[in-house]
């Protein structure tokens, strides 16, 4: 496997090459593209936009304003792939020129450590030491028939996790976590900060780690995770076990789950799902279907393969679009709950509580609910209905210092909001930028030095 990681920028540089030789620039990706009509692209040749991202490719040359916002605003809807008749995959050839584009010039600097604190940060909001472990603290490998894959982002919303773990110990599976900023995919070093190697390092030994527990599958949460270690490092690494989303394991003990729901939900509910990884929706509404007394009134297809800074997000205009027509079927059909696919689209939904008369949920909720179980406390959406930051630290403050983390409660007032709102994916949270000596505990201290971390996140 050390070779492997040596080999990490020659692995790419041949992709690359092969993705090169096989595309003529028809421009048909751009055409069919949904993100154009909202950005710079919009008006310029399309064969011209297509062309800029290859030269971006052959030669590091920074693209123009047209092709760098088309590359930029890309959401990972997919429509690209069945288009291109080379029948190659312009999803993947426009995340290889996202990592050629970070190498040339990083707009996230430090971004894995931002978001390893942040986390850090956001988990210890919410658990209590034993839950908080579970999920962030490394386990001793032991032979495993699953690995249960978080991925680093889903820590944010750890009760669709300890909700995901419930349906596996009603299934009887024997499984061991892995996930958390100690076991990233190795997508923020490499598509993020440019940096091939380090990524391949980091992808490497997260796939050791995989390997250390014997399984026959990784059982994965994450939709990025999906994607990065699937699609653009397909063939990258060593792997003795499938690595799989965990609703497609769901999907193969659907049966055993049926005969298993033991509760009746008289709710009717919309679905939200993606079109970027459209089997991942598929799962979960046939899932939804076959729990008593639920009725799917509508599935919403939304463009972008997740929501968040690595989908939606990235066209903001096409993302309010989208969200307020979600928002409009759910009124329309009077139903009684939204039903959120991923921790990136459970952050993005919980605040309509707010204003809209609808429940927004996850669907691990409700699989959890129907096997007779109480759905883990959604302490995330609980905080975020409080009317202040003030309320949202105080509230905070004992299971911060339960979990080891001493947190100045002005600094957490005065930067909470951006910590919620994953503002580093963005370039904020400097706050979290800082170096940090090593040690044993985090700790935030004075607002004249506010941000002064002992340890890795």
């Amino acid at each position: 496997m050390s070779d492997q990681t040596a080999d990490a920028g020659a692995f790419l540089r041949r992709e690359t090459d092969n993705l090169l030789s096989a595309c003529t620039g028809c421009a048909r990706c751009v055409e069919v593209c949904p993100v154009v009509p909202h950005g710079a692209a919009s008006d310029a040749d399309p064969r011209q936009v297509i062309g800029g991202v290859l030269d971006l490719l052959r030669t590091g040359r920074a693209p123009q304003a047209a092709a760098a916002d088309w590359l930029h605003g890309c959401n990972g809807c997919g429509d690209c792939i069945p288009a291109c008749p080379e029948n190659i995959n312009p999803r993947r050839l426009l995340m290889l020129a996202s990592m050629h584009d970070a190498a040339r010039e990083c707009r996230t600097p430090q971004l894995f450590r931002r978001m390893a604190r942040s986390i850090k940060l956001m988990i210890a909001m919410q658990l209590l030491p034993a839950d908080y472990a579970r999920l962030f603290m490394p386990v001793r490998p032991r032979k495993a028939q699953m690995v249960f894959y978080t991925g680093c982002n889903a820590l944010r919303t750890p009760h669709l996790l300890f909700n995901t773990m419930a349906i596996l110990d009603a299934l009887e599976v024997d499984y061991e976590v892995a996930g958390g900023p100690s076991s990233c995919c190795g997508v923020i070093a490499s598509k993020w900060q440019g940096e091939n190697q380090v990524g391949g390092r980091v992808t490497v030994h997260t796939l050791k780690r995989f390997g250390s527990f014997e399984p026959e599958k990784v059982l994965n949460w994450c939709p990025t995770c999906e994607i990065h270690l699937n699609e653009t490092l397909q063939g990258f690494g060593q792997r003795q076990f499938e690595f799989d989303h965990v609703t497609a394991y769901f999907m193969s003990r659907a049966d055993q789950l049926k005969q298993r729901f033991s509760h009746r939900i008289p709710r009717r509910v919309v679905l939200h799902a993606h079109h970027g990884m459209p089997e991942i929706g598929r799962n979960v509404e046939a899932l939804l279907r076959s729990i008593p007394g639920l009725e799917v009134v509508e599935t919403v297809l939304e463009s972008s393969y997740t929501c968040g800074g690595s989908g939606c997000s990235r066209t903001p205009a096409l993302q309010g679009q989208e969200h307020q027509h979600l928002v409009d079927r759910v009124r329309a059909h009077g139903a009684d709950a939204l039903v959120t696919l991923y921790h990136g689209c459970h952050m993005a939904f919980i605040g309509l509580e707010r204003t809209e008369a609808f429940e927004v949920l996850n669907f691990t909720d409700l699989l959890a609910q129907a096997l007779g179980q109480t759905p883990h406390p959604d302490r995330l959406k609980s905080l975020r209905l409080m009317d202040n930051w003030k309320s949202i630290v105080e509230a905070s403050q004992p299971l911060l210092q339960k979990n080891g983390l001493s947190v100045d409660s002005e600094w957490l007032e005065r930067h909470g909001e951006e910590i919620f709102a994953v503002a580093e994916f963005k370039g904020g949270l400097d706050c979290l930028a800082t170096e940090a000596p090593k040690g044993h505990s985090h700790s935030v201290h004075s607002p004249s030095h506010p941000a002064t971390y002992e340890g890795t996140p």
